[in-house]
């Protein structure tokens, strides 16, 4: 990927083999057929770069994989945009159940572990990826593995570090312990709870969207430049220091939720890239307005998909954008801390 000038690279540090099986009728505790199954790699990072790539964007993923399974980029057509560092296991493995006209279920395996010399090399890759793209953005996404020697999770702070030497924004998305370790140094430019995580991190429940907004402008007092909070229904609400902003698009027909919060990712670099807007009046070196609007068009185009990475951006439901939210609009999905 040298020379590209690729303007995102991302980094998925717990890839995982997607397996979807589309099911009408699921019994239970019985014994289900699957009318067909789908397969493949994926992990947020993984499925930002596939994403990017369909608005004709070039984001190299980094991405350490098990060498058990060496055909697998092949296998998945992923090769041609993810720059792997083989690591010594199996892949991991994420079971989706799709139900016709019902709910999808999905089961994560635990991350696998990494052993503390590949997570350094994985780090140093990541940053020879980003100097050989000049590349402005770096998305890191998904769970993070422990380390195998110490038992600890992987830590994000050389990482975080060297990006910050080189001028490049971050967007973190990730959950749990980590979400609110993280948010509370303050060292993303951007991270992506939805509700529930967001409620989480700080320990509120949420239930209109004023309640997003003050839970999201606890992380800027943090330090994180914007937070992206992802409301499913009920779209995007984007807060900085000085601004909130809401996106959403009309209802559509959800099929498949798997790999949306990672669409919404791609559609909104898709935005501030081929815009960039170094002295916007966000405050924040983007256009936030724009981008999620992209974001909630791209998340909505995703959930109408049946397979875990989006496939097509083509007719895109339009978005409308409030720059002054309604503070009082109840959440169709209230987030319990």
């Amino acid at each position: 990927m040298a020379g590209q000038n690729s303007p995102v690279v991302t980094l998925t540090p717990a890839p995982t083999l997607d397996r979807t099986y589309f099911v009408k009728h699921l019994v239970e505790g019985g014994v289900n057929r699957a009318e067909s199954v789908g397969e493949e790699l994926a992990g947020k990072g993984i499925n930002v770069s596939r994403g990017l790539t369909l608005a004709g964007i070039s984001a190299p993923g980094v991405v350490p994989i098990g060498n058990a399974d060496p055909s697998v980029l092949d296998r998945t057509g992923s090769s041609e945009f993810l720059t792997p560092l083989w690591v010594e296991g199996t892949l991991r493995v994420s079971t989706t159940i799709v139900e016709h006209n019902g709910p999808t279920t999905k089961i994560n395996e635990h991350p696998r572990p990494l052993k503390q010399a590949d997570w350094d090399a994985v780090v140093a890759m990541t940053e020879e990826t980003v100097r050989q793209n000049d590349a402005k953005w770096l998305v890191v996404a998904g769970a993070h593995p422990e380390i195998i020697e110490t038992g600890k999770v992987i830590d994000l702070h050389p990482l975080f570090e060297r990006m910050e030497a080189l001028g490049v924004r971050v967007i973190l998305d990730t959950s749990g312990p980590a979400l609110r370790y993280w948010a509370q140094r303050g060292s993303a430019t951007i991270m992506k709870p939805n509700a529930h995580e967001l409620a989480e991190c700080v320990g509120k429940d949420l239930n209109t969207i004023g309640d997003v907004i003050d839970a999201a402008r606890e992380l800027n007092d943090w330090g994180v430049n914007c937070v992206m909070a992802s409301l499913g229904i009920d779209g995007i609400v984007a807060i900085t220091k000085t601004h909130a902003i809401h996106a959403f698009t009309a209802p559509v027909k959800v099929i498949n939720t798997v790999g949306a919060g990672d669409s919404t990712i791609a559609g909104f670099l898709s935005a501030v890239t081929k815009n960039p807007a170094e002295d916007h009046a966000y405050g924040v070196g983007f256009d936030v307005a724009e981008g999620i609007s992209a974001a909630v068009q791209w998340g909505a185009a995703k959930v109408q998909q049946p397979t875990s990475g989006l496939k097509s951006i083509d007719n895109l439901v339009p978005a409308t954008v409030e720059l002054i939210p309604d503070r009082d609009r109840l959440l169709g999905e209230p987030a319990k801390a």
